[in-house]
């Protein structure tokens, strides 16, 4: 039998290099969520889940399945495959539509790509009017569905922004059944010892990064009961027996409140589970800290991004960075690890700036940290501030927004040097704390810094043109 609605994404583990050294997958609650939505509504939806398949086997289920209508979640780093799969699927007859947050950003373009349908924001329940229209034969007032993108005589249609669902709990859990969980689990396990599932309790972040996405959700944070989370998190231990949870939110402990009854419904039912979450600087107070240690969090992930107050603010963090470092002080009190994510490369960010996050980040000595180099997401106020200066290095359908350039800005070579100063520094200073230090590593290490500023003077005069 033909579904309604084939679900799929662009993701596949098995044709990634860098995935296949990192395989940590989870399963992908957007497309889940969407089909135990339309599967409540009445709609037979099917998930063809990409993440351990291949693109071939998608393909030849494009190819040699009845055409209906096919549902895809894009983002930044799956474009090139969605739209190769939009084009496969349209020349075999199926209806395509897309959504997830990049297609927002770029509707005429995969509009052009072979979308007939680009679903703007939240996608239940525009999701349900439109396969409402196809089922009925109604296309013909598609103008009238809020949240839709489509293309009229060549041209660009954007209906009116979609009113975000208001009350998370009438919506029903993920369809993970139509997935294979357990392989997730088992893939954990197997590369890691470990196995872990995921699971949201909120959708969006209030806060404005102005490097920050909020395609999909706004800048709006909505929280599901917790006692109903609760309920969730009790079933998927009785269901796959994890070893760990990640919390998917984008800012776990925005609400202490709800953290409080949340921490007390755990306890009450005698569920105690390690997990790791994001969370603010600023969001983590002695409570937040002591309340995620008893429910069992094993890391803590801070956006530190710089450790340039200047850059901080131009960003619009919102954040001090000595609520940073006390957020990692008092993780590490509580036996919790701290992970820190770090930028190079943000407008006007000088080789003092370098300097700073480097002092910062060997002062704090998080656990593990991890940086990138800047990179304009379209939509964002950074992406706006700076799109006079991008430089498109190939084809749209064939890269992403992480593969343009940026005219003017520093060499990779340059933020090259500058990660292995950062990391030498910070390994020697963690040395310095040994009661007995290695003399001959820290002389090793001291050579490397010379180095990497040598290096990285060096390599100051490179820019991106």
């Amino acid at each position: 039998m033909t579904p309604d609605l084939l679900l799929a994404h662009g993701y596949f583990l098995y044709e990634d290099p860098k995935e296949l050294q990192i395989m940590k997958p989870y399963a992908p609650l957007g497309i889940l969520y969407l089909c135990s939505h339309l599967q409540a509504k009445g709609f037979d939806v099917e998930v063809f889940d990409t993440t351990f398949s291949s693109k071939a086997a998608l393909i030849e289920r494009l190819q040699t399945g009845t055409p209906s209508t096919l549902g895809l979640y894009a983002n930044l780093m799956t474009r090139s495959n969605i739209v190769e799969l939009l084009r496969i699927a349209r020349e075999a007859g199926w209806r395509t539509i897309v959504g997830g947050p990049e297609p927002g950003a770029y509707a005429k373009e995969y509009l052009d790509a072979g979308a007939e349908f680009v679903v703007l924001g939240e996608g239940e329940l525009t999701l349900e009017e439109l396969m409402t229209a196809i089922r009925s034969g109604g296309l013909d007032q598609v103008s009238k569905i809020d949240g839709l993108a489509y293309l009229e005589d060549g041209e660009l249609r954007q209906t009116p922004p979609r009113a975000q669902i208001k009350c998370l709990d009438d919506q029903p859990w993920p369809a993970r059944k139509m997935v294979n969980i357990q392989k997730y689990v088992d893939t954990w396990r197997t590369h890691h010892g470990k196995g872990s599932v995921n699971f949201i309790t909120a959708r969006g972040c209030a806060y404005r990064c102005q490097w920050c996405s909020h395609q999909v959700y706004g800048n709006t944070h909505r929280r599901r009961d917790p006692l109903l989370v609760v309920d969730e998190v009790e079933w998927l231990l009785s269901e796959y027996q994890p070893d760990m949870i990640w919390v998917s939110d984008d800012v776990f402990t925005i609400n202490h409140t709800w953290l409080r009854t949340y921490a007390a419904e755990m306890k009450r039912r005698g569920l105690r589970i390690p997990f790791e979450c994001i969370s603010r600087a600023d969001r983590l107070n002695e409570e937040a800290m002591d309340l995620l240690a008893e429910l069992g969090c094993f890391r803590v992930w801070i956006g530190s991004e710089s450790g340039s107050q200047r850059i901080l603010d131009s960003m619009q963090r919102g954040v001090k960075l000595d609520q940073v470092q006390r957020a990692v002080e008092l993780s590490k009190t509580r036996g919790i690890e701290s992970g820190m994510f770090l930028m190079w490369g943000y407008d006007g960010e000088e080789l003092e700036d370098i300097e700073a996050t480097i002092q910062h980040v060997s002062r704090t000595q998080p656990d593990i940290f991890f940086t990138t180099v800047s990179y304009p997401i379209k939509g964002t106020p950074y992406y706006k501030k700076i799109q006079d200066d991008l430089i498109q290095l190939a084809p749209w359908g064939t890269s992403s927004d992480r593969e343009i350039k940026i005219r003017g800005r520093h060499s990779r070579r340059y933020y090259s040097f500058a990660d292995k100063l950062l990391r030498s520094e910070v390994a020697l200073a963690r040395m310095r704390d040994f009661k007995a230090p290695d003399e001959q590593e820290a002389s090793r290490l001291a050579e490397e810094i010379r180095n990497a500023r040598i290096g990285l003077m060096d390599a100051a005069a490179e820019v991106e043109a």
